[in-house]
């Protein structure tokens, strides 16, 4: 939080939305905005997760909850300075294009849309399967590994489920904020009231005298656990309040404290639902011999892990309290749901902003709802549930591919410190120098940790948005002309022949199981891989103009940070996938924190003021600050959706923009 002092200069605000976010109903105060992300935040995660994590970690998952939080917060520190400056919807699509430009903004928009675009499948899964484990016939079924999937009935229900959350998201976002509000409270109050519960059932034994103790499983695990087991996942939520910035009354103050409140309340209930699961796990109710954990997925309880501890308990109070899982099984995933299907919906609204998509995107109905973004999202998250038809299997790729995107975060705010210093920052970070790229290297981390077969598949879906840029966006954007134009897509062409010949002769990723039989060496695949990665950034830079060649070359740090994290992660242990790695887990993970600070340090000094950077301080005003004199009478300050400086108190801070007394409230942005 900043301060304003006598003689101290005053900044200007940003003075206006882009034309685009002018249709959007500005419907939702802080509570609304709190509500969204804890909603979020609170739905199949907290169901599932704590089973899956205790799989992984034992029983220190309360460390992986505890550290997944704090993590979380490093990264939302920054996202908060900037989601005050810039409150925009659609808004972690959007940042990337104005600090680094429009391929960057490409690769991190494209990653984001897969990871947005999946969660109402997920979430839709966890009802299924949750409710499936007392209604088999509603089409669930456990594979020879034990992974519960949906049966075609299931995914039958499944997009019944999403026919719901679309229905939910059309008729605006009054009613998405009224209706999200109450189930939130419902959300609050069971798992709160769950871990009570669990510690009825408590058997201390589980977390300090089994095999192993209390890090049975490694302390690498508890790191592991984080990218893999739906910690992560879970308190991703706390991106709603920056994508629903758009449509706040008052975004530059409720968004930044909304954001990390969300973290703070979620990080409470989960760390004590994952001490209470791991005291009341019942082993011979699961089918378990005591201190099984990796087993836990695949057991008796892998469908129902609460409603399952619950039920073993034999106490009647637990056992009457049980029915109100199975209610919140399809309340709470439900819930989360619909606000990520009008997530992904403002992503690709964020999308259309900049071009990556067409400008129907941007289509408002009566209501303010972009409702071809909409469209989209809906049949897009639908066709997830064929080539993931389970919780457990897309959990990891979520997280992943949503990490990736977050690194922006801390990159973001040196860069337009540098070049839009004058924008009025309602919450500036403190030690940025040293919280931002924190905020960075936890996004990597995340990412590095989530195990090589997961980052394998990221890398093949995020590669595989970069044909679509060469035959879309070039285009569009004016960067190719004459002959260059038929070269660029005839490179789209080639790169997505290469890039399919690649991933499935190589036999690590478009084959069951991989590495399939008669697979290539990872070496060769590797750098197979890489070459047709760089030819393609290399081929693309030359056939685009200047100001095309300028974004393409501002993105050279993030090839850098994910073609160095790959192999990195195939020849560490735990998280490779070798027996006898060359580098430990700790040797590695430190590799990958140089890797990723000379990805930072070298995005730091890539960003650069963009066009339309630049248009939205020229939209604020004359950019000009202007000294505070010593003693002037007045508020802290400026109007959110005014140019107008207005003379601060000596000493006053600038994080509240609450409005005179007895005035009607703040005015909308």
């Amino acid at each position: 939080m900043t301060t304003t002092t006598p003689g101290q200069q005053e900044v200007l605000p940003a003075g206006r939305l882009e034309e685009a976010d002018k249709g959007l109903r500005k419907a939702m105060g802080f509570n609304s905005i709190l509500f969204m992300s804890i909603g979020a935040i609170i739905g199949s995660g907290w169901l599932f997760g704590s089973l899956n994590a205790a799989a992984v970690a034992g029983p220190a998952e309360a460390i992986s909850w505890a550290v997944g939080a704090i993590f979380i917060i490093f990264i939302a520190m920054s996202y908060a300075e900037l989601s005050g400056m810039l409150p925009r919807t659609g808004a972690i699509v959007r940042y990337p294009v104005l600090s680094h430009g429009s391929y960057t903004g490409w690769v991190i928009g494209w990653t984001y849309w897969l990871s947005a675009i999946s969660v109402p499948a997920i979430e839709a899964e966890a009802v299924v399967t949750y409710v499936g484990t007392q209604f088999p016939s509603t089409g669930f079924e456990k594979t020879s590994a034990g992974v519960t999937v949906l049966t075609g009935n299931g995914i039958g229900f499944a997009i019944g489920l999403m026919v719901l959350f679309f229905w939910l998201n059309f008729f605006g976002i009054r009613m998405l904020g009224e209706w999200n509000r109450w189930f939130t409270w419902w959300k609050l109050l069971i798992p709160t009231a769950t871990f009570c519960m669990l510690f009825v059932a408590f058997n201390g034994a589980n977390l300090t005298s089994l095999k192993g103790g209390f890090f049975a499983t490694g302390s690498d695990n508890v790191f592991i656990a984080m990218s893999t087991t739906g910690v992560i996942f879970a308190y991703l939520g706390f991106r709603q309040a920056l994508d629903y910035a758009g449509e706040s009354r008052n975004p530059q103050r409720d968004v930044p404290l909304a954001t990390v409140s969300s973290v703070v309340i979620a990080m409470v209930i989960y760390v004590a639902l994952a001490i209470g699961f791991v005291g009341a796990i019942h082993w011979a109710g699961a089918g378990l011999h005591p201190g099984d954990w990796a087993g836990l997925p695949g057991s008796k309880w892998g469908g129902s892990p609460l409603y399952s501890a619950v039920r073993a308990s034999g106490i009647s109070a637990l056992l009457a309290f049980s029915p109100l899982l199975l209610i919140d099984a399809g309340i709470s995933p439900s819930g989360t749901g619909w606000i990520y299907l009008g997530t992904s919906q403002r992503t690709n609204y964020g999308l259309g902003v900049y071009g990556y998509g067409p400008k129907a995107l941007q289509w408002h109905n009566r209501w303010g709802v972009p409702w071809v973004s909409l469209i989209v999202a809906f049949v897009i998250g639908c066709v997830f549930f064929i080539p993931a038809p389970s919780w457990y299997k897309l959990v990891g790729f979520i997280t992943s591919t949503t990490a990736l995107t977050y690194i922006m975060g801390g990159l973001g705010v040196p860069v337009f410190r540098k070049y839009a210093p004058n924008l009025r920052r309602p919450y500036r970070l403190t030690l940025a120098w040293f919280f931002a790229p924190v905020g960075f290297l936890a996004a990597a981390m995340l990412v590095f940790w989530s195990t090589f077969s997961t980052l394998a598949s990221v890398y093949a879906t995020v590669f595989i948005g970069l044909p679509i840029f060469a035959w879309y966006f070039v285009q569009k954007k004016g960067w190719v002309s004459g002959a260059n134009r038929a070269l660029a897509h005839l490179l789209g062409a080639v790169f997505l022949v290469a890039w399919v010949f690649i991933n499935y002769e190589g036999g690590w990723v478009l084959r069951v199981s991989p590495p399939a039989k008669g697979a290539w060496s990872f070496g060769l695949y590797d750098i197979t891989l890489s070459a047709c990665v760089v030819f393609f950034c290399v081929a693309i830079w030359g056939l685009c103009n200047a100001e095309g060649r300028m974004h393409i070359s501002r993105t050279a740090w993030l090839f850098w940070l994910l073609l160095a994290m790959f192999p990195l992660e195939y020849y560490t242990g735990a998280v490779g996938p070798l027996t006898k790695a060359p580098f430990a887990f700790q040797w590695g993970t430190l590799i990958a924190v140089g890797v990723a600070l000379v990805a930072y340090f070298w995005g730091v000094a890539s960003g650069f003021n963009t066009e339309e950077l630049q248009d939205i301080v020229n939209n604020a005003g004359s950019g000009q600050a202007r000294p505070v004199p010593a003693g002037e009478p007045g508020t802290a300050g400026v109007h959110a959706s005014g140019g107008q400086v207005r003379p601060a108190v000596p000493g006053t801070s600038t994080m509240s923009d609450s409005p005179p007394p007895g005035s009607a409230g703040p005015a909308p942005s």
